[in-house]
């Protein structure tokens, strides 16, 4: 079926752009004369507007049908990536950015949407795996394809080849959306909750703004003073919603999804595993290129058995995950384990000697082990989500997983540079390591907490079991 990959390919494009950019960074300072800030904001500012527009994005799509959502998010993402490979300076090209986040955050939450109401429930599962294996492929491939597109210099345009390369796909996946995707009536349409989007989306800005641009900052008063400021300005967004709801409203954010153990365990673990994956990226990439002497495209080709084994792993664990539920995604978590203890290890013992086999064995080990996990991770959450709410749970899990990763790269960055300036690349690296462990364990407690949760459910749906045995 053609649909699928087309809609996945607006979630390719998603990821691609969130990591291509980092391999791209010296090319930019270069060209644009871009200081240490403006190329913080060229990453941080695309992760913060995207964040803080994903609930806005899902709330939206079951407004005006995720079809149209999808399609109008495209044709914007695509036009934002221009506006990005044209930047004379390092302003436009941050804005433009920003514009690209904000884009994607009106794109993406229509993705898992739409899987959720246009497949069946015998087509969904292995939706879900493929929308699993596309999420974590996509950041690989950033930095892979990314380092390959600059290598190449493609005619003549340095960096800017990475954002025009989104002009040719997203006509395609317009077109081809365009024709494919199924016109369905939006039933009972949802109003918009203005005053909820202004402050769910400020209390998620006065966290997300310190942890993206602390680090680079120094970390100044304001920092410090802004992040704590979001707990009660979050409570205070709740407590609008909660008293939208009681008066017969319809709040931004459906608090109902948070009754039910299963979605709020299964959100918990997709945080766990994205603190966990995106600071272990950030860490080995930076520890690849800056500490060991690795060009942009050798640290990319380290995560390629990584990239291939994920995606073989869960395309052929449908059985496994069938039969066994999610013990599978336990045992995903226990491989994945030993991968980050087997790269803890080896910087221990050998430290930045640490022998390039070794470290793709625990590469592999960790696609292994992902590809176990991803495909159940996003199909827990979503189990037995109505369709009319399929775009604010969609919008909620992204934004959850969004917001951790960026948490994950803020805390355990700033851990790994801390230790870095004591200790060295593969001491500091090390430290991280053993991090990211205490992580994916957290997630092996959540994984067992879900499967209580779930047998404990009476009874369990058909859908809701093949949705959990995503494969």
């Amino acid at each position: 079926m053609f649909l699928l990959p087309v809609i996945l390919a607006a979630l390719f494009m998603y990821g691609f752009d969130g990591n291509v950019v980092n391999v791209a960074l010296p090319a930019i300072q270069s060209d644009l004369g871009a200081g240490a800030a403006a190329l913080e904001l060229v990453v941080g500012g695309y992760v913060f507007s995207y964040a803080t527009g994903l609930v806005l994005g899902g709330r939206l799509g079951d407004i005006f049908a995720h079809r149209r959502m999808f399609l109008a998010g495209v044709a914007a993402f695509t036009l934002a990536s221009v506006l990005c490979g044209l930047a004379q300076d390092p302003v436009q090209l941050v804005l433009a950015r920003m514009l690209q986040g904000l884009t994607a955050a009106a794109m993406v939450p229509q993705v898992l949407a739409l899987i959720t109401i246009v497949f069946s429930a015998e087509q969904r599962p292995r939706a879900l795996a493929w929308f699993g294996v596309t999420g974590g492929l996509s950041g690989v491939c950033g930095q892979l394809l990314g380092g390959l597109l600059l290598g190449a210099d493609v005619f003549g345009l340095g960096w800017r080849v990475i954002f025009f390369i989104n002009l040719p796909v997203g006509l395609v996946v317009f077109a081809l959306a365009s024709a494919l995707l199924p016109r369905a009536a939006t039933a009972n349409r949802p109003a918009l909750d203005g005053i909820g989007v202004l402050v769910i989306s400020g209390s998620l800005a006065l966290a997300l703004v310190p942890l993206v641009l602390g680090r680079e900052e120094g970390w100044p008063v304001w920092t410090w003073m802004l992040l704590p400021a979001s707990v009660p300005a979050f409570w205070a967004a709740l407590a609008w919603e909660r008293r939208l709801a009681a008066r017969g409203g319809q709040p931004l954010l459906d608090l109902t999804l948070f009754r039910g153990k299963v979605f709020t365990t299964g959100l918990a673990i997709n945080a766990a595993f994205m603190a966990f994956f995106t600071s272990f990226v950030f860490v080995v990439s930076l520890t690849l290129q800056t500490g060991f002497g690795f060009n942009a495209l050798g640290a990319g080709l380290v995560f390629t058995p990584m990239a291939v084994l994920a995606m073989l792993a869960s395309l052929t664990g449908k059985r496994l995950i069938a039969k066994y539920g999610l013990r599978v995604m336990i045992a995903g978590s226990a491989i994945t384990g030993l991968s980050v203890l087997l790269i803890a290890v080896g910087l221990q013992v050998e430290g930045d000697r640490l022998a390039v086999p070794w470290l793709l064995t625990a590469t592999g080990l960790m696609g292994i082990g992902n590809g176990l996990i991803l495909p159940s991770l996003i199909g827990a959450p979503m189990t037995g989500i109505a369709p009319a709410q399929a775009g604010v749970a969609s919008g909620t899990l992204s934004t959850a997983q969004q917001f951790a990763s960026v948490t994950g790269v803020a805390v355990v960055g700033g851990i790994y540079f801390a230790v870095l300036n004591q200790g060295g690349y593969a001491t500091a690296a090390e430290v991280a390591a053993w991090i990211a462990l205490a992580l994916v364990l957290t997630m092996m407690v959540l994984a067992l907490r879900l499967a209580r949760a779930v047998a404990a459910q009476r009874p369990p749906s058909r859908e809701q079991s093949e949705v959990l045995a995503s494969s």
